[in-house]
C-alpha cells in the first residue's frame, strides 16, 4: 500500500509540474536556429506579425517558415496600439497579415501583445473601461473570424493599470504573463493561471523563454482548439 501510495504521488507531482519550453521572436532576432531550439527540447514559438495597422515585421514570413521546417507549434503576435485605430480595426490587420488560425495542429491562436510602447503614454492615453472595450473589441472580431479566442500577453503592472485588473477576458481567452523572474508571482485579471509565461527576456536560440504551462498534449490541444 505505501508503494502504491508513494507511486501515484509522483505521478501527481510529475502532472503538476508539466510544462513545455517555447520562445517567442520578432525582426530583431535576424537569425534563428530553429532546428537547433527543437532539439533542446523547446516545442513551440510566437512570432510577431503586426503592429497598429500599418506595420508587418519584416521578418515574419521567414521566421514563420523556419518554425514550421523544423517542426515547432507556431503562431503569430500583434503589438497593439489601442490609440491609433479600434480594436476591430487592428484584428482585421493581424488576420491579413499573419494572425490567423487553422486547425492543422500546428497554428496556436493568435497573441495581442499588450504592454507599455516607447514614446508612448503607458496606458495609451484611454480611459479603463474604454481600454476593456478596445481589447473587446479586437479580441472579439478575432473570435467571429477565426472561432477562436486570441490569447493575451500582459504583465501585472500594465494589466491592474491600464484595464483596473479587468475580469472580463478571464474565461475566454488564454494569459500570456509576462515576468522575468524565478516564479510567475501575482496573476492578473481573474485568471486562475497563466496558459504561458514569458519567464525572461532572453533564449539561448533567440528572443524570449516562454514555459506552456501543461504537457506537451495539451499544447497540441491549444493548437487544436480542443
Amino acid at each position: 500500500m505505501k508503494s502504491f501510495v508513494l507511486t501515484a504521488l509522483a505521478g501527481l507531482v510529475g502532472a503538476v509540474q508539466a510544462t513545455v519550453q517555447g520562445f517567442d521572436i520578432s525582426h530583431y532576432q535576424g537569425s534563428v536556429n530553429f532546428a537547433r531550439a527543437y532539439s533542446s527540447g523547446a516545442r513551440f514559438v510566437i512570432i510577431k506579425a503586426t503592429e497598429g495597422t500599418n506595420y508587418i515585421d519584416p521578418k515574419f514570413s521567414s521566421h514563420y517558415t523556419g518554425a514550421t521546417s523544423a517542426g515547432l507549434i507556431r503562431g503569430g503576435y500583434h503589438f497593439a496600439h489601442p490609440d491609433s485605430s479600434s480594436g476591430a480595426a487592428q484584428a482585421d490587420y493581424f488576420l491579413a497579415h499573419g494572425g490567423g488560425w487553422s486547425k492543422d495542429g500546428i497554428t496556436l491562436p493568435g497573441m495581442i501583445d499588450l504592454e507599455s510602447s516607447s514614446g508612448k503614454a503607458t496606458c495609451y492615453g484611454l480611459s479603463t473601461s474604454a481600454m476593456v472595450s478596445w481589447i473587446k473589441a479586437f479580441s472579439d472580431r478575432y473570435h467571429s473570424k477565426t472561432g477562436r479566442y486570441p490569447m493575451i500577453y500582459t504583465n501585472y503592472s500594465w494589466w491592474s493599470k491600464c484595464t483596473g485588473n479587468s475580469k472580463s477576458f478571464a474565461t475566454t481567452n488564454p494569459l500570456v504573463l509576462a515576468r522575468w523572474s524565478s516564479s510567475v508571482g501575482t496573476i492578473p485579471g481573474g485568471w486562475s493561471y497563466q496558459t504561458i509565461w514569458q519567464n525572461a527576456d532572453t533564449y539561448t536560440y533567440g528572443g524570449d523563454s516562454d514555459i506552456f504551462n501543461g504537457s506537451l498534449d495539451r499544447l497540441k490541444a491549444l493548437a487544436k482548439g480542443s
